[in-house]
């Protein structure tokens, strides 16, 4: 049931999803695109197509920035995609992949660039050489030479920001192409002709960002829990890093499909504290807390607080939850709202604010892999 649910949510919520679905437009490829905007994952958000004959200069530059530590940047090809270009990041480094006379070649290197600072990032086509430069210094480089080669330069040539226009099995490295990211200030081949999109109208990118996973009030990111193993002592540890006081909504809600909810946690801003719900038992908390660690146990809720003042509270609490460990492996957790009862995929109480830091089992959450809302960032928020 959890798997049919989790595709019916994911078409729910793209579907939802603002600014899709409304066939193209024509956008300056000087303007600020921002990467994570909503669409299907592999889609770039603008592409163009240009002929060879227009080309003087097989080099395009532009700015970027993001703390996202993967996702697609920017493609190129030819040939109707038989030979091609991508550019991404894998872990803030970044990684190129190229496609020519049948030869696919990857390379990773150069300095980090999730950083959340804006960079100036130049990729040129020197000969059989592909180079990347970073802030004006040589970043990655990538060559590819073959006896037999001819190359041809005619037809065209279609560019592409945020995605790719080939199928990703075609990759030789897979990554995870959603990026919280923004691109702006492109100079493409030195040419200014437009470029598509399928979007009703570009989001803009925030002035100035921090680390975090941002919730505007409109939507919520989901979890299946089967993902996350219980510890030996089936137990699960929540960790939550933000100021609470700048939150209003449900934080966090656990679902037995079919069932009501099991967990839940929501900020009250007007009254500036915060509820927790574990079945039937209910506790309040203020919400001046910059850090919360929740830990569900067979018959003990376990929390930790971080207060403003630095100070700390802990709170071990005996409560017990009916089949907690078996309905732990066939839940659903939602990160920003609260879950309906039954297969209520809607959601509502939607969170207003940042959370700075989601671990579940001590591991970073990544909302790039839940099924979410469009207008969620995954990883940055407005400073």
């Amino acid at each position: 049931m959890s798997v049919l649910w989790k595709v019916l949510a994911g078409g729910l919520l793209f579907l939802l999803s603002p600014g899709y679905g409304h066939g193209k437009k024509e956008v300056a490829g000087s303007s600020t695109f921002y990467l994570g905007q909503r669409r299907e994952i592999w889609t770039p958000l603008v592409q163009t197509t240009v002929n060879f004959s227009q080309i003087n200069s097989i080099k395009s530059c532009f700015q970027f920035r993001t703390f996202d530590p993967e996702g697609a940047i920017f493609y190129g090809d030819t040939k109707g995609g038989e030979d091609w270009f991508v550019l991404s990041l894998r872990k803030g480094i970044p990684l190129m992949q190229i496609s020519k006379l049948g030869m696919l070649v990857s390379a990773a290197g150069g300095p980090k660039l999730n950083d959340g600072r804006w960079h100036t990032l130049e990729v040129s086509n020197q000969g059989q050489f592909v180079i990347l430069e970073v802030d004006g210094s040589d970043g990655l480089t990538v060559g590819m030479q073959s006896k037999d080669y001819q190359d041809v330069i005619g037809g065209h040539l279609r560019l592409a920001v945020g995605g790719i226009l080939i199928s990703r099995e075609e990759l030789s490295i897979q990554f995870e192409p959603q990026m919280d990211g923004c691109v702006r200030e492109g100079i493409w081949l030195n040419l200014s002709v437009p470029w598509e999109t399928e979007t009703e109208e570009l989001w803009p990118c925030y002035q100035n960002i921090q680390p975090g996973s941002y919730f505007p009030g409109t939507g919520l990111a989901i979890f299946n829990t089967s993902v996350f193993t219980m510890n030996e002592d089936k137990e699960v540890t929540i960790d939550l890093k933000g100021d609470f006081s700048m939150m209003n909504g449900t934080i966090l809600s656990i679902l037995v499909p079919g069932q009501e909810v099991m967990f839940t946690l929501v900020a009250h801003n007007h009254t500036q504290d915060m509820t927790i719900t574990y079945g039937e038992w209910k506790m309040n908390l203020k919400n001046n807390l910059r850090g919360l660690s929740i830990k569900l146990g067979e018959d003990t809720l376990f929390l930790h607080g971080d207060e403003d003042d630095l100070n700390s509270f802990v709170s071990s609490t005996p409560v017990s939850h009916p089949a907690y460990p078996e309905l732990w492996r066939n839940s659903l957790l939602a990160i920003g709202g609260l879950l309906g009862e039954g297969n209520d995929n809607v959601g509502s109480q939607f969170l207003t604010g940042c959370l700075k830091e989601i671990k579940i089992q001590g591991v970073d959450l990544d909302l790039d892999l839940a099924v979410r809302h469009g207008s969620i960032s995954s990883h940055s928020c407005p400073a």
